[in-house]
């Protein structure tokens, strides 16, 4: 059945409109009287009956309110190093469809790709289309956030040392010793291509954010987050 996410729900209805409801009539072809799944984004799901389509609008009755069961137990949020290219869309896509709750891009001393004013605003944008299209295709019942780029020192600012690992070539802790079924909130860190200097690794550790090993290989910049959310949320029992 197709999920579609809108928040425009009342009395007993919801209206969707614009290229969704474009999409329902035109690219799914689907009529009136068939069923289909909308997410208020707040982990909600609504079933309900097409009443009507129009072009730029479709209207259903509500049949049925559940609580979205897609959604992880275990809240992470992905510091990631900016990479060159559309490596970036990618591990949002991927990190959407495993559950990430948040994602927040960090210019580091090794990042090429760099994007500031118009730049960066037109890259959250389509960064936030593709967390949203993976978040639908994946039945998420949230849309992940993609922040704006922060740099190194923004992102030191918000982080909780205590719920943060940073995942680089040079080792660390196993994840089996990190994380349990226990675990609520998680903070990844995670490198661009060439990972971090020296000195990032050295303040990470001096406020206490705990160093983590994905194994002994060395992973590429957009394999690594999407193993380590993937071995993250296996060992918090979010992959059962």
């Amino acid at each position: 059945m197709p999920l579609f996410f809108c928040r425009d729900i009342a009395n007993g209805q919801i209206r969707i409109t614009g290229a969704d409801a474009h999409h329902i009539g035109r690219v799914l072809r689907m009529r009136v009287g068939e069923e289909l799944t909308v997410c208020d984004e707040q982990g909600t799901d609504y079933r309900g009956v097409i009443a009507s389509i129009a072009p730029q609008e479709v209207m259903l009755d509500v049949i049925d309110i559940s609580p979205t069961l897609s959604e992880p137990s275990l809240q992470v949020t992905l510091y990631q190093g900016v990479p060159k290219s559309d490596k970036m869309d990618w591990i949002i896509q991927k990190t959407v469809e495993l559950g990430i709750a948040r994602i927040v891009p960090v210019q580091t001393a090794r990042s090429i790709a760099r994007a500031d004013g118009d730049r960066s605003a037109k890259k959250q944008e389509r960064w936030q289309r593709i967390a949203a299209e993976a978040a639908g295709q994946s039945g998420r019942g949230k849309i992940p956030a993609v922040s704006a780029p922060l740099s190194w020192a923004q992102m030191l600012a918000e982080l909780e040392p205590a719920h943060t690992l940073v995942f680089y070539e040079g080792g660390g802790q196993p994840l089996t010793t990190l994380v349990s079924r226990d675990s609520a909130r998680l903070n990844m860190i995670v490198g661009p291509e060439g990972g971090f200097a020296p000195e990032e690794i050295e303040e990470l550790v001096m406020r206490g954010v705990t160093p983590a090993t994905l194994g002994k290989r060395i992973l590429r910049c957009e394999t690594a987050p999407v193993a380590a959310l993937a071995a993250v949320m296996c060992l918090s029992g979010n992959m059962e």
